[in-house]
């Protein structure tokens, strides 16, 4: 059976759906509102992909391009610290205690992971056509309408178009989102010596979180890519790697050299008014510093070196549980359909997932075995399920809980949070019981 799924995003799972349907030999297209591949918007922060994720890409990416993605990530993890705000160490995971060695666990810059996932596809993406609407048609096909351009009719659209979706307000107008209470201030510098020695881990490669006193949160996360800054693969990296990067066309237009992310989270009652939708990097900048007054001066003066170009800030909020519906010619993928707080990291690889998922049954359409609305339901089945335990788990890690208790409740608890990490470093069977909790959102295979 021949038909046209018309995808409203070129965000990760977008993209690697279209993928997807493109190697499957399934017309597909998808409406981006960027004007380009490298819009000013996407500023190239690390996302982490999970066992969850990278079992999407390995299915949806041909592999040849699935090797270019293990390229393209950066050098994998040593271990994850937890650490107070003066950098004490709480509970260091060494990622060899993750399951399956951490081999799975890839890090990656979000603006070289689209460049990745655009490899081959970019006849099939119109920038510049934001999706306003659509309309069923009568014989069960949707016409989408989208700036910049003439309607386009399909037999499916997926509004994978992020949390602000247009698709997801007109096909589940009751469907909302709340507020966690927290906001977040991100930022880069460039990695070099001093910033290594400035970071809570110093020289040993990985990520790492610091909670305080007050219930805010910092993390860090080093970037150092397998090339260099004139983006020629570095010496010594694996003779795979090299290859598939030497034969990467896209390589050459990815802005992304090592580089240092960190962010900090805050209740949203220490953001004055109108700071958290403020783009001026260096007043982000300044506030980050002052919400985190009484930290290790490292930390300061990481925030000094960053580039205020860099800086971020981001309203938390989380989907609201999604209802059951009828499926149809329209369904939602990734932020669309289930937004979640970034803490377990499971934002992107539920996308990545979503996209696995409606992709196989969609290969079934093709081949004559499911009808589209049958595949379309057991996707949607299957997906509410899923993202809504990874929801819940995120909102549990992120969310607000302590500004609700005074400052003694709220010394107490983070004094029994402390006490309990620092249990859990010395006993190597809880360690163990805490990496796979931690790991129950981003690898499936574990629950």
């Amino acid at each position: 059976m021949s038909f046209r799924v018309i995808v409203a995003g070129a965000g990760t799972g977008g993209l690697c759906l279209a993928q997807g349907l493109r190697r499957a030999g399934i017309d597909v297209v998808v409406l981006e509102r960027d004007g380009g591949p490298r819009a000013a918007g996407l500023r190239g922060y690390r996302v982490g992909i999970s066992p969850n994720g990278a079992r999407a890409l390995r299915a949806c990416l041909a592999p040849e391009l699935y090797a270019v993605f293990e390229a393209s990530t950066g050098e994998p993890y040593t271990r994850l610290l937890m650490c107070t705000e003066r950098y004490h160490r709480l509970l260091a995971v060494p990622f060899a205690e993750m399951p399956g060695g951490g081999s799975d666990e890839h890090n990656v810059s979000r603006a070289t992971l689209r460049q990745v996932l655009l490899t081959g596809i970019t006849d099939a993406v119109a920038w510049g056509r934001p999706v306003t609407g659509y309309e069923l048609r009568p014989d069960g096909r949707v016409t989408v309408h989208a700036g910049g351009g003439d309607p386009v009719t399909g037999d499916l659209l997926v509004g994978a178009d992020g949390a602000g979706s247009p698709v997801r307000r007109r096909f589940l107008p009751g469907a909302g989102h709340t507020s966690t209470g927290l906001v977040a201030i991100g930022g880069k510098a460039p990695l070099d010596a001093a910033a290594t020695a400035l970071l809570p881990d110093g020289d040993v490669h990985g990520m790492a979180l610091m909670f305080d006193r007050h219930g805010g949160m910092g993390i860090s996360h080093v970037m150092r890519m397998r090339w260099d800054d004139d983006h020629v693969p570095r010496p010594g990296i694996a003779p795979a790697h090299a290859a598939a990067l030497h034969g990467w066309e896209g390589l050459a237009g990815d802005p992304t050299t090592d580089f240092v992310s960190w962010g900090v989270t805050v209740p949203h009652t220490r953001f004055p008014g109108g700071m958290t939708s403020s783009t001026d990097g260096f007043a982000l900048l300044t506030h980050a510093r002052r919400v985190t007054d009484g930290w290790d001066p490292r930390w300061h003066e990481l925030l000094e070196r960053s580039d205020p170009a860099s800086a971020i800030t981001i309203d938390i909020r989380t989907s609201d549980p999604l209802p059951e519906w009828e499926p149809g010619p329209v369904t939602l993928l990734g932020d669309a359909a289930h937004t979640m707080p970034p803490g377990r990291g499971a934002g992107a690889n539920t996308a990545l997932r979503d996209a696995r998922e409606l992709c196989e049954r969609l290969v079934r359409v093709r081949d004559g075995e499911l009808g589209l609305r049958e595949a379309v339901g057991g996707y949607e089945s299957l997906m509410r399920r899923y993202s809504a335990l990874a929801v819940r788990e995120s909102l549990e890690f992120m969310n607000d809980g302590a500004a609700s208790r005074g400052p003694v409740a709220r010394a107490l608890g983070t004094a029994g949070t402390r006490a309990g990490m620092r249990l859990v470093d010395r006993v190597p069977v809880l360690r163990r019981r805490m990496i796979r909790d931690m790991q129950r959102v981003r690898d499936s295979e574990l629950v």
